[in-house]
Order: C-alpha cells, then sequence, then structure tokens
C-alpha cells in the first residue's frame, strides 16, 4: 500500500506567534450593496472615525515592522474602491516591501480603469465574491441586480490586467445545492484559488439560516473533491486540513468516505456539468494552516485588532498600541494561540493543533471564544487510521 505524501497541509514558513502570514484591513465600511451576510452591516456613507491617510500608512507602517517576509496585506471593506486614496495607499504599501492585495464589492466602482489604477500601484492580486452561478441567484444574495454581471466584467478584466484573482462563495443553505454549478463557472473563467467561506453567524448573517454540522462535512469533502481541478481553499472552514489529512490516507488505501445525501447530490451535479473532466491539477494545493490569532490579523475601519473579521473581539487598537505588540503579546491572541486550552470536543480532538475548529464560529453560537466548533461533525478518535494519521501529521508539522 502507498503511503500519502507529506505536506497535505502547509504551514507558515515562519513562527506564526512572533508574524502574521496574512494581515486584512478593513479600508472602509462604505458600500452600495446590501448582502445577506455581511459581517460589517455595510452602509452607504463612510463613517467618520475611520483611519484617514495618515492613520492607515501607520498600519501599513506597522505590518512591516514584522520584519520579511512580509505578511500579505489585504484591503478589504466595505468597498475600498470608496475611498479617494485606495490607489495611492496602495503604492505606499507596495514601497514598504508588502504584498498588497485588493478585495472590492460589485458595485459600479468595480471598472477597468479602477483596476488598471491599483495594478499600475503595485497590488498583486484581487478576491471577487461569487455567491451564485447565475445573475438572480447571486443578486438576490447581494441584494442588489446587476452585481453579477458587474462581477464577471471586473473578474475578466482583472485576468486580462494581470492580476491574480481569488473567487470567495458564501457558503449559506440557499447556495449548497448551487456550488457544482459554481464551481463549473470558476473553472471556465478561470482563477488563482477558488474559497469557500462557511457562514459565521455576525452582522447580518445572524439572520440567515445556519447549516447542520453534517451539510458541513459534506461541503467540505465536495470542496476537497474540486481540488483535483481547481486551487481550493475555506474561510472559517478549519476543519478542511482535518479533512484533507483523513482524504489523503483514504485515498492511498483506495477507501471512500462514508458522507451525507447533499454530498452524492453535489457530485451527481458535477458529473452532469463535467466538471472533473479533462486536465487535472498535478499536484493538489494543501490548505494552509493558519487560523485567527494564529497566522491571522484583522484590523478595523477605526483601528480595532481582532483575530478575525467575524470574532467581534478587541485586542487593542493601533493608534495607541502597535500592532506587533498586539499580535504578539495580548492576551486574545495569545489564548488562541494555545490548543490546549480548547474546550470540549475540540479540546479532545486530535486534529485539534491542525484545525482547532472556527473560533468566531463557536464565539458566535455560545459566546465561549474556546468552545467547540458546532459545524464540526468529527468525533474525536473516530478515524479508523490512527497510526497512519500519527505519522502524516508528524512530517506535516516538520
Amino acid at each position: 500500500m502507498s503511503r500519502p505524501a507529506p505536506g497535505v497541509v502547509r504551514r507558515p514558513r515562519h513562527a506564526v506567534a512572533e508574524r502574521p502570514f496574512i494581515v486584512i484591513w478593513e479600508a472602509t465600511r462604505a458600500c452600495q450593496l446590501a448582502c445577506l451576510h455581511c459581517r460589517a452591516e455595510a452602509r452607504t456613507e463612510r463613517d467618520p472615525r475611520e483611519l484617514g491617510g495618515a492613520g492607515a500608512r501607520r498600519v501599513m507602517d506597522q505590518v512591516a515592522a514584522f520584519g520579511r517576509p512580509a505578511p500579505l496585506f489585504v484591503i478589504t471593506g466595505g468597498d475600498p474602491f470608496q475611498r479617494a486614496d485606495l490607489t495611492d495607499l496602495v503604492a505606499y504599501g507596495t514601497s514598504l516591501g508588502l504584498r498588497v492585495a485588493v478585495s472590492p464589492s460589485g458595485t459600479p466602482t468595480l471598472t477597468r480603469e479602477n483596476l488598471s489604477a491599483v495594478r499600475d500601484a503595485g497590488a498583486v492580486a484581487l478576491s471577487l465574491s461569487l455567491d451564485g452561478s447565475t445573475a438572480a441567484r447571486h443578486d438576490a444574495f447581494r441584494g442588489v441586480p446587476g452585481v453579477y454581471d458587474r462581477t464577471l466584467e471586473g473578474w475578466r478584466a482583472a485576468r486580462e490586467l494581470g492580476l491574480k484573482v481569488q473567487i470567495n462563495t458564501t457558503v449559506t443553505r440557499d447556495s449548497l445545492e448551487d456550488l457544482a454549478d459554481i464551481a463549473a463557472l470558476v473553472r471556465r473563467e478561470g482563477a488563482m484559488l477558488w474559497s469557500g467561506f462557511v457562514l459565521v453567524p455576525a452582522g447580518r448573517g445572524e439572520r440567515l439560516d445556519s447549516l447542520t454540522a453534517g451539510e458541513t462535512e459534506d461541503v467540505l469533502h465536495f470542496l476537497y473533491d474540486c481540488g483535483a481541478v481547481l486551487a481550493t481553499k475555506t474561510t472559517e472552514g478549519h476543519h478542511f486540513r482535518r479533512v484533507a489529512l483523513q482524504r489523503s490516507i483514504l485515498d492511498a488505501r483506495g477507501e471512500r468516505p462514508r458522507l451525507g445525501a447533499l454530498y452524492g447530490r453535489l457530485g451527481e451535479r458535477a458529473a452532469r456539468l463535467g466538471l472533473f473532466e479533462g486536465r487535472r491539477r498535478p499536484v493538489r494545493r494543501p490548505p494552509m494552516d493558519v487560523s485567527s490569532g494564529r497566522g491571522f490579523v484583522f484590523v478595523s475601519h477605526t483601528g480595532e485588532v481582532h483575530p478575525s473579521g467575524f470574532l467581534p473581539l478587541s485586542a487593542g487598537n493601533v493608534t495607541h498600541h502597535p500592532l506587533t505588540a498586539i499580535y504578539r503579546g495580548s492576551a486574545l491572541f495569545t489564548t488562541l494561540r494555545d490548543p490546549s486550552l480548547l474546550r470540549g470536543k475540540c479540546g479532545a480532538c486530535e486534529f485539534k493543533t491542525v484545525c482547532g475548529g472556527s473560533r468566531s464560529r463557536a464565539y458566535g453560537f455560545t459566546g465561549d471564544v474556546l468552545e467547540a466548533d458546532p459545524y464540526c461533525a468529527y468525533e474525536p478518535g473516530s478515524f479508523p487510521y490512527q497510526a497512519e494519521l500519527r505519522a502524516l501529521t508528524e512530517s506535516t508539522m516538520r
């Protein structure tokens, strides 16, 4: 029997206790959309408390102070194109040696001219949201007609301009049965990465129906299958790393996982669409072992520092304390980096050092940032090949 290859889960090359892999900065909460899941509960007008140009540059100075290699710096919103100084800020971050990406909304500001401007200023990547495979589905979720068409136009323009494009899809009860069609669209249009965002009850997202743990498991395994033809990842779906480890062992043994009806329906739909036909990826993209406060940090539009944009607990403000000090030494961040403190099922799980569950979701449902992730269906110790798992986990952690 062949052994699964190491590197099933990637780890940052530097110690995540010292330096984040990625910093997300919320440039503004202003946005012309009314998305059903919006964490920020965005408004059409800009918040007068927003960090101005000088404050934004200080944030980037503090990110650069983490040292080289610099964290990926993502400018998000709201809609960052609502800021007239966006291009100047991209150029400033680039001059500091930061890898800058922009995450705009599908509004009238998503034009080829604006995309060209941020590219010329030094932006290397773009992330766009696609929550339905048709205009009717996507626009209903985004709350404004025409967003789907603008998103596809911006996507195509960005690729023509040489920007790397990541497509983000929110996994909700309304989008579950559409995921295979969305995957087919992403494969057809082309993207650097497709990310499935497993919903966290924050902001407007609190009003959306929750998934079951079983449905989430089916989705994660479907995303793993899609990894054969698309580079895939998850946001707030940390147990995707567990799935990758399990599937690597099962695949090497020629076995299939036992999953639910949703997984079967998604697979059947994907087959009808021809999703897995034709050229396959020579190497599957391993998920990155990065979680809230452990390789990931979010800076709000007012400078508050959170382990995640979906975890409304602040560890400090960059206008009062350096981001380096908050990330490295705050009680909230150091607690989140210690898997031995996890409670419930997550605390007992053999995958806790490479998964740990969504701390944002645990907090959203229970009010306790260390409790178990309610969207995880796995029972600790139930995977049948523990010896192979230990060997694979050890090789991954080296």
